[in-house]
């Protein structure tokens, strides 16, 4: 953060003005005689012991205006399971406290580096991630807290902090989907009558990437900082929100997941052209094809939360095992017939003389005289015996189901694949807009 961090601004948001200190390090001319000037350590003893100083007192009776900067260091992990996510941050913090000017001191310094343990004994605005999960400073190798005073009373904190915060993850589009995460930043203790929270007027992105974020699994493609005022029985409280938005990376589901059904898709139509007598072969290709799409749907699966409603990745899975699973019904319809058209001559030749043996004795089938027996037609007999049989035998052989599911069946996937595509393809999550 630069020496002018702080400047004149005006904040419309409420109504109000809200100034902020600004310190120029030229207007301000330090002692440049070493034996005269004042050590850091005799400004610090004159500040908090010999003018009074409390730290529980606000530094100005109209309220303290703190401007706020965040530096997004490192970005560790997003758990779609506990809907959160993990990040190291840098929070800049800058307000006037009139009560901490040294500039009559005649410092050697323009401006004083005090150890943390110094913060503890100054007035701070005590805010913190309100919304967070875990929220902690950095204590390795030791508490990372820097701490800079200027002459004018202008206190500079920066702390580096690991925050776990919450995500609103919505799964409907995954694995093509836009995911968000909030963080709310507000002074616990003091309303916005005491203190006002600002992100820092003279930077237009207050909240930033110090580098690349890189994730697995995730890209990082906005980051959005705002002000808002939210009422609480105590009074009205300025709360600085971040919203970062991260798009999934779907090329690890795209090879894990899509590409392989394809394949296994395409192997079950390898059995239209088998022909209809190799059945135990097209009974075995079907089966494993449907459990290997069911094994790989349960790894997906495993690592996803457990939502009621509908994925993109249930609707793709679905689809694909309705596919394997129409081709093993298609094999079974296929079955029946080659086994109707395979039906042995000596059973048709037996069949024919049983029935013209009926007729030329005085007795019917039954053993029933003739003539107390209505007269039945050969085609009545035939439709007693297998109706559908024989209209499925009128309408398509096992060759010709073959013929027709071997264009059907990969038309309907093509439709099935433009539906699909143009649908969840385009990012209809509410986060994309």
């Amino acid at each position: 953060m630069r020496d002018d961090l702080l400047g004149h601004s005006k904040t419309p948001e409420l109504g109000r003005s809200a100034e902020i200190v600004h310190y120029n390090p030229s207007d301000f001319h330090w002692s440049e005689d070493k034996k005269n000037c004042t050590p850091d350590t005799a400004i610090i003893d004159k500040l908090l012991n010999g003018t009074g100083y409390n730290k529980y007192r606000i530094p100005q009776e109209k309220g303290v205006d703190v401007a706020v900067e965040l530096w997004l260091q490192a970005i560790t992990s997003i758990d779609e399971l506990t809907n959160d996510f993990e990040m190291d941050i840098y929070i800049n913090e800058m307000w006037l406290d009139p009560a901490l000017n040294f500039e009559q001191f005649s410092p050697c310094k323009q401006n004083l580096s005090i150890s943390h343990q110094v913060l503890e004994k100054l007035w701070t605005p005590n805010s913190c991630f309100v919304n967070s999960k875990v929220a902690e400073i950095h204590d390795s190798p030791f508490r990372n807290v820097f701490l800079m005073l200027y002459p004018n009373g202008t206190v500079w904190v920066n702390y580096r902090v690991h925050v776990k915060g919450p995500c609103s993850m919505d799964l409907s589009n995954f694995p093509m989907d836009i995911q968000t995460c909030h963080l709310i930043y507000e002074s616990f203790n003091y309303n916005n009558q005491e203190v006002r929270m600002r992100w820092n007027p003279l930077n237009g992105n207050p909240v930033y990437a110090l580098g690349p974020i890189v994730l697995p699994d995730f890209d990082l493609i906005k980051i959005e900082a705002t002000l808002q005022v939210e009422p609480y029985p105590a009074g009205m409280w300025d709360e600085l929100h971040v919203k970062l938005t991260f798009e999934r990376r779907a090329a690890w589901y795209l090879m894990q997941a899509y590409v392989p059904t394809y394949l296994t898709i395409f192997i079950s139509w390898v059995s239209f052209s088998l022909g209809p007598r190799a059945i135990p072969a097209r009974t075995m290709l079907g089966v494993n094809a449907l459990l290997a799409m069911i094994f790989q749907f349960g790894n997906i699966m495993r690592n996803l939360p457990r939502v009621s409603y509908i994925k993109a990745i249930d609707v793709w899975m679905l689809g694909a095992m309705t596919m394997i699973f129409s081709s093993l019904i298609e094999l079974a319809i296929v079955g029946y017939k080659v086994k109707d058209d395979g039906l042995p001559r000596k059973r048709l030749v037996l069949c024919k003389r049983q029935f013209e043996e009926s007729e030329a004795s005085p007795k019917g089938l039954c053993g029933y005289e003739k003539r107390f027996m209505f007269p039945v037609e050969r085609y009545q007999l035939a439709w007693k015996q297998s109706f559908w049989r024989t209209i499925l035998k009128k309408q398509w052989s096992a060759d010709e189901i073959d013929k027709i599911s071997a264009v059907g069946f990969p038309t309907f996937f093509a439709i099935f694949n433009i539906v699909y595509w143009s649908y969840f393809g385009k990012h209809n999550h509410p986060a994309a807009s």
